[in-house]
């Protein structure tokens, strides 16, 4: 063990990351919802909410990195520590662990829906128009690349 060592920053690291962790998950529910209702708006709002609690995260683990040695496992590092504040540790640690597999979890679930939704738009497209080859044009008359990040239909039926 690193002589020095402080175990109430460590505590305190580990609570704040999961205390970001729940934050920034409550706000991608906020952003999936503005996604799906088309509340762009809202979506730029909580985009940069997430960023902000991103880069608060990215700060305590970058301190988390300093505090705990790359390389050695977590748990034979907090071996040497009394019995009760090893298992505090060893409880955040793992509510830290679970409430990131949650996310990525959840993450991976909406990704799944956004590219079924642009592989949609991308069929319709196909079906509407079938003429256009597969190709998507500007108002101007100039091919654009078709990753369907925004697109305005400028048609009647």
């Amino acid at each position: 063990m690193k002589k020095g060592w402080d175990y109430t920053r460590c505590e305190s690291v580990l609570s704040g990351e999961i205390e970001i962790l729940k934050k920034i998950s409550a706000v991608q529910s906020k952003v999936r919802q503005a996604v799906i209702n088309r509340e762009w708006t809202d979506f730029e709002t909580h985009d940069k909410e997430l960023n902000r609690l991103g880069e608060e995260f990215e700060r305590l683990e970058d301190e988390r990195a300093l505090l705990f040695p790359v390389g050695t496992p977590f748990y034979d590092v907090i071996l040497e520590l009394p019995v009760e504040e090893r298992m505090e540790l060893s409880r955040l640690y793992r509510e830290l662990k679970t409430e990131t597999l949650k996310m990525r979890a959840t993450n991976e679930t909406f990704l799944v829906y956004l590219n079924e939704a642009k592989n949609l738009a991308g069929a319709y497209l196909e079906v509407v128009c079938p003429a256009r080859g597969g190709k998507l044009y500007t108002r101007k008359g100039r091919k654009v690349s078709q990753d369907l990040r925004s697109i305005v239909f400028n048609k009647r039926y």
